[in-house]
């Protein structure tokens, strides 16, 4: 604590010579949730408040309070979303400075009342205003805030802040939750509206860590057909989820999915996941338009008409439903009531790489499985993000220390830019150097598709790389080599002078008749006009009646 506040007692003096700080009070590293402090020349703003004791940081702004001359603690709050290791603490910290100006999108400043249902709603005031997207507010002299739709959670935002002194201009990005990739229900971060910012500092999340997720797609196929093989052997399917965002991603995947659409199945929904539908309806018109177009032709959520049928749960009906059939209710619910006897088996799903808890005494009631369904990008989207703003500094939040030292570890990242992961209560100074190179971007990276058949795997990539001139070289052969890297699989394309010097060791298709050894074969495809393969793409150990050895590859021969 003492540490604490010397270090807060600096950052209010702006004792550094730096004119940017950031004083974080929680990272999200276990469940602590995310509150950062941030200080741009003489101006202090507040992003996040996800801390469910909120005591520390409210006596710590006091103090800072009682030191400055503004008889509040910071000019402003602004806040990236709904959820509630990002907003929870926001209603105590309101009460405790009233005047404290709170920000936040439309949306989110509607969602927000879910983080207190079990206060009466008298005793929860609306104290945030709502900001318009992508439209640059004035707060204070030469101090710009601009929030840009940030995917993952209708209403998530990323912040923007632009400040200006006489010599320069400083921006700063705090990414809160990101997904750059589509939902059901959420559009994904747009890179091109952030590209060409000059940005100085990023404030990014690192949930995932450097992960590699499949496609959100078939993140989605693997669940349903999970879901599906459950109720064809006639076992119900429990889903906990949190209140707000996976709940209804999760229902709309199940109500749109073609192995349940027109299925005569219950799909019940319990607690403040149903709750979190009703306040999605209430903001329909600020959802996808595919999502508007579907509440045009039958309803959102809530349908008894239209299988499979969409139910509100009662308490009084959990012992009576119809077996099988899926519930979705909240993560902190006690999973017992629903696993009443003479309701049949049960499979019970928890979301991967979530604060959700697991007791160890389900597993003697249920069977526990876990599933994939991202809400946040991955390590390979995280760093695709920071290549294409080019900070000076970034700053890693919100993960668990392994997963966001892992990212710290990437010699992509280090070589590049200065790296921050900082604990709960440790300033992070941010000197920006004026005669700092911006690095140049990454190589493109290029995404394909693998297909399993049998034993044989094909790897399909995009056109884009064989319009390369290095393509040439890399295929001349039609021969690559593979190797684990991690959990990448690199591949590596082999020469003509490497295959006639190859180690004794090294597998050799020299003494098989098959395409890899074949006169025709060149780029894993096949340009003999008398073979019935002619054209196709062949896997090496392939072969046709029109073999022809490759006399040039293999002089032995």
């Amino acid at each position: 604590m003492s540490d604490r506040l010397s270090v807060s007692s600096r950052f209010d003096a702006g004792e550094t010579a730096s004119e940017l700080e950031c004083l974080p009070f929680g990272v999200h590293h276990d469940d602590e949730g995310v509150c950062l402090l941030v200080r741009m020349g003489p101006h202090r703003i507040l992003l996040d408040c996800g801390l469910a004791d909120v005591s520390t940081l409210v006596q710590e702004l006091k103090k800072s309070a009682r030191r400055g001359s503004s008889p509040e603690p910071a000019d402003f709050v602004l806040v990236s979303h709904a959820h509630p290791d990002h907003a929870r603490g926001l209603l105590a910290l309101h009460k405790a400075f009233p005047l404290l100006p709170i920000y936040a999108s439309e949306v989110t400043s509607k969602l927000l009342p879910l983080n207190w249902l079990e206060q009466p709603p008298q005793e929860v005031p609306s104290f945030c205003q709502a900001l318009p997207l992508r439209s640059p507010v004035e707060f204070k002299d030469g101090l710009v805030a601009e929030i840009i739709p940030g995917g993952h959670l209708p209403g998530a935002v990323a912040i923007l802040l632009t400040y200006t002194t006489k010599e320069r201009s400083y921006r700063l990005l705090y990414t809160g939750d990101f997904f750059l990739s589509n939902s059901r229900l959420v559009e994904g971060l747009r890179l091109e509206e952030l590209r060409g910012i000059e940005l100085d500092v990023l404030i990014i999340e690192g949930s995932y860590g450097t992960s590699r997720h499949p496609h959100r797609r078939t993140q989605e196929n693997q669940l349903a057909e999970r879901i599906n093989r459950a109720i064809a052997e006639r076992c119900s399917v429990l889903l906990p989820t949190p209140a707000l965002g996976l709940g209804q991603e999760l229902l709309m995947l199940l109500r749109s999915h073609h192995y349940f659409t027109g299925r005569d199945l219950d799909i019940w929904v319990d607690g403040s996941v149903a709750v979190g539908c009703d306040a999605y309806l209430e903001l329909l018109s600020h959802l996808p338009p595919s999502v508007q177009n579907f509440a045009r032709h039958q309803p959102l959520f809530w349908d008894e008409r239209i299988r499979p049928r969409v139910r509100r749960m009662q308490p009084e009906q959990r012992p009576d439903v119809s077996n099988p059939c899926i519930i979705l209710t909240d993560s902190t619910a006690d999973l017992n009531e629903y696993w009443q006897n003479g309701t049949g088996y049960w499979l019970t799903l928890f979301p991967e790489k979530t604060n959700i808890k697991i007791n160890d005494q389900y597993s003697r009631v249920t069977t526990v499985e876990t599933y994939l369904l991202a809400q946040h990008s991955d390590g390979p989207g995280t760093t695709q993000l920071i290549h294409n703003l080019r900070p000076q500094h970034v700053i890693f939040v919100h993960g668990s220390p392994a997963y966001l030292a892992d990212l710290t570890s990437l010699e992509e990242l280090q070589n590049r830019y200065h790296l921050h992961s900082p604990a709960a209560g440790t300033l992070v100074e941010l000197p920006i150097g004026e005669t700092f190179l911006q690095p140049a971007a990454p190589e493109t990276n290029y995404e394909g598709e693998l297909t399993e058949l049998g034993t044989v795997v094909t790897i399909t990539l995009p056109d884009a790389i064989t319009a390369d001139p290095r393509w040439r070289h890399f295929a001349d052969t039609g021969l690559i080599e593979a190797k684990w890297q991690g959990e990448d699989l690199v591949l590596r394309g082999l020469s003509q002078r490497e295959l006639l010097n190859q180690n004794s060791d090294r597998f050799t298709w020299s003494d098989i008749d098959c395409c890899g050894t074949c006169r025709h074969q060149r780029g894993q495809r096949c340009w003999n006009p008398a073979s019935p393969l002619y054209n196709f793409k062949v896997t090496l150990e392939g072969y046709c009646p029109a073999f022809e050895r490759n006399i040039e590859k293999n002089p032995e021969s």
